[in-house]
């Protein structure tokens, strides 16, 4: 019996061996077992199953069925571990080479390093590994010279398995130019998936053998769903959807990438006749599986059936349940021991994680993340810096895609040079250039991603000293309420200087309004390199803060606070309702001094509870207190310290003095007599007025017997001299 080990939502549990079923008479099984967005996970690691695993999962199947093929829907390499991308994801290439990868489309990803590495030292890297032509495992049928308009990559290949010629056609998402930094791909366009299809298709089925032919064909395309729901798939309104729906009848399967999701479902096409539609999650996690039904003799596909294997699995006595293959372990082994070498040095110290956006860190590229913030804050110090030769730069921006990895705190906070290099991957150059507060605006306002996009937003990491408000559902284009910076309202006729990396810098992400910005510059620095340089001036790094992005209003929450006004040393006691039962939120003030986390999730009526301590010693004033909701909105309240009141006055007993001056009047009282006003610090209480003249009476008295004798010594005294003097003198006239 197997046990399944973090397998994807979505996922049918794998047996080790699946016998493969007995074909009807006149027909064989045709296997095609697939990856998509493999991403340089060549080592295992939790729920990836590594390179070695997937290839024993590969070589188990094969076993099974000798009418197998193994094909990948893209982005095979790019955004990977620092294993593969420390050596510019050689080890990947080559572990998929070995381990038996027939086929491959090309992703947005390989095209991380530009068009021109991916033509030459990435096709050649495949053709070593796997003995066949490199150009087969990089097919683009949608991908197209800007000069001649022909295709730029090989756009199909044919594989024989049992006599019958299976062809795939590869395609990638048009979305390539805003994925990718433009200028390496400059000579390239990106077309539609679906007229490069039926275009291909049509050719492989038109009978002529001179142009080659293909009984068997599947697309390999680098798009895909964010849903996971088949009937939502079969009707949504996007090219993918397109694609799936409107492919030629001559397509007997669609394997598809990219958005990293897990669904195996049978859509009709164009006439109404079913067929396989898989995309198999991401990461080596998970293995497609298609089995078609051929006739031996046409060639034509009688019946499919579809499923999802789980690769990192182990059985009951904690083994592996496929064997992972030795030469891909060796290769894995080689690579992890050369990364080792720079990747285990220390750069940095962190004080607390620093996490990707949504509920499960990475989850969610729509909301802030303190991870986005703080590398944009490290952008920003790089590009600012007294060392930094440029122009400083005031403002940064960092995009949530290119975040691949949290910062954890671990044992100790130690950052290795590893870990940051799996936080940005991507060695992007860091590109300054100026922008207007309007175009800002403009920037801010396009995280709201177009139509038809993958991801409806995608969340900007902003540096320190830059703020806004915003409303999540609004029309477009009126999302962003009040943007500050340093504290006053952002003039959107002024100019800044800013900085992002170079994908932002072109506009990637579709955001245009950067590419938009004037004087582009290049700073001379990579993404990795600033981080690391940070770390180093930078005793221990603290995660910058949420709310730098806050939802204007209460769209979300409700705040209540037991009181707005608050002594030191007093608590305040805080209510948060409209929640999601079983929300956390975290919360803070004094500008980050006060931090609490250990809130109580929201309960069934989506309300929370809990206490804010006002220090003793903590100056008046009106204070912020930031609630956020565990890495996404934050709402904001004032709260106000004010002055602890003065402490009551002395009693008489305590502050008058038998030695206290009186008061320099004397006013007669209704008997006539003459009274002394005391002074307010001695002040008696009127039942103790007639002792009080007394004791002024007595001082007075005092006062003036004190002078008499003054005077009087006085003149004893000249008398004396005057009588030395005068005996002095007639001595010195003898």
């Amino acid at each position: 019996m197997a046990t399944a080990v973090l397998i994807a939502s979505g996922c049918v549990a794998a047996q080790a061996a699946p016998a493969a079923e007995p074909a009807a008479p006149g027909t064989f099984t045709l296997d095609i077992l697939d990856i998509n967005d493999f991403h340089g996970r060549i080592a295992q690691d939790r729920d990836s199953a590594g390179a070695a695993i997937l290839a024993g999962a590969v070589d188990t199947l094969r076993a099974a069925n000798p009418n197998t093929l193994f094909v990948s829907a893209g982005d095979n390499i790019g955004a990977s571990t620092f294993a593969s991308a420390s050596q510019k994801d050689a080890p990947t290439i080559e572990a998929l080479g070995a381990g038996g990868l027939d086929v491959s489309t090309v992703g947005n990803h390989e095209f991380d390093r530009g068009f021109k590495d991916l033509k030459g030292r990435v096709i050649q890297s495949y053709a070593k590994a796997s003995g066949q032509d490199g150009a087969d495992f990089a097919l683009g049928a949608n991908v197209y010279d800007k000069a001649t308009g022909e295709p730029a990559l090989k756009e199909y290949a044919i594989r024989e398995v049992n006599g019958v010629n299976v062809g795939f056609i590869g395609t990638v998402t048009a979305d390539v130019p805003s994925l990718v930094t433009p200028t390496g791909i400059k000579d390239l366009t990106f077309g539609n998936e679906l007229e490069a299809v039926n275009r291909v298709a049509k050719q492989l089925s038109d009978g002529d053998t001179t142009n080659d032919e293909a009984s068997v064909i599947v697309v390999l395309s680098h798009n895909g769903s964010e849903n996971t729901s088949c009937g939502t798939i079969a009707a949504e309104k996007t090219t993918y959807g397109e694609l799936v729906r409107g492919a030629s009848e001559q397509v007997d399967a669609i394997v598809s990438g990219h958005t990293h999701q897990p669904y195996n479902c049978e859509i009709a096409g164009p006439t109404g006749t079913e067929r396989p539609v898989v995309q198999a999650d991401q990461y080596g996690t998970t293995l497609g599986k298609i089995s078609l039904e051929v006739d031996e003799a046409s060639g034509e596909v009688a019946s499919s059936s579809t499923e999802l294997l789980p690769l990192a699995i182990k059985d009951d006595a904690g083994e592996w349940v496929y064997t992972p293959n030795k030469s891909v372990t060796q290769i894995v082994d080689t690579a992890i021991t050369e990364s080792e070498k720079v990747g285990n040095q220390k750069i940095g110290q962190i004080s607390a994680d620093i996490l990707r956006g949504g509920k499960e860190p990475g989850s969610d590229r729509g909301v802030e993340s303190t991870l986005g913030n703080t590398v944009a804050d490290i952008h920003l110090w790089a590009t600012s810096n007294e060392d930094f030769a440029g122009a400083k730069a005031q403002i940064a921006f960092m995009n949530a895609g290119g975040l691949r990895a949290d910062l954890l705190y671990g044992k100790d906070g130690t950052v290795s040079y590893k870990a940051a290099a799996d936080v940005q991957p991507f060695a992007n150059t860091l590109k300054t250039f100026d922008l207007t507060g309007a175009q800002i605006r403009e920037a801010l306002e396009q995280q709201w991603q177009p139509n038809g996009s993958e991801r409806s937003k995608l969340q900007l990491g902003i540096s320190d000293g830059l703020s806004y408000t915003y409303v999540e559902k609004a029309p477009r284009g009126e999302h962003i309420k009040d943007i500050t910076f340093n504290g006053e309202p952002l003039d959107e006729k002024a100019t800044f200087h800013v900085v992002a990396n170079a994908f932002l810098a072109a506009g990637g992400d579709n955001f245009a309004a950067f590419a938009e910005g004037t004087n582009h510059a290049d700073s001379g620095q990579i993404d990795l390199d600033a981080t690391v340089n940070y770390f180093k001036s930078h005793d221990v790094v603290d995660p910058a803060p949420l709310g730098r992005a806050m939802i204007a209003g209460t769209d979300w929450a409700k705040v209540e606070l037991s009181t707005t006004e608050a002594e030191a040393g007093e608590d305040i006691e805080v209510t948060v309702t409209g929640l999601e039962e079983g929300a956390q939120i975290t919360a803070s003030s004094f500008g980050g001094e006060l931090e609490i986390t250990d809130i109580p999730a929201a309960d069934a009526q989506g309300t929370t509870s809990f206490t804010l301590p006002i220090a003793e010693g903590t100056e008046a004033g009106d204070y912020e207190l930031l609630i956020s909701l565990v890495q996404r909105e934050s709402i904001s309240t004032i709260f106000t310290v004010v002055a602890t009141e003065p402490s009551a006055s002395p009693t008489p007993s305590e502050s008058a003095s038998p030695t206290a001056s009186p008061s320099p009047t004397q006013t007669p009282d209704a008997s006539g007599e003459s009274t002394g006003s005391a002074t307010p610090s001695a002040s008696a209480t009127p039942t103790d007025n007639g002792n009080q003249n007394d004791r002024d009476d007595l001082a007075q008295t005092g006062f003036s017997a004190s002078w008499i004798g003054m005077a009087a010594g006085a003149i004893v005294l000249l008398g004396i001299l005057l009588l030395l003097v005068r005996r002095f003198g007639n001595k010195n006239s003898h």
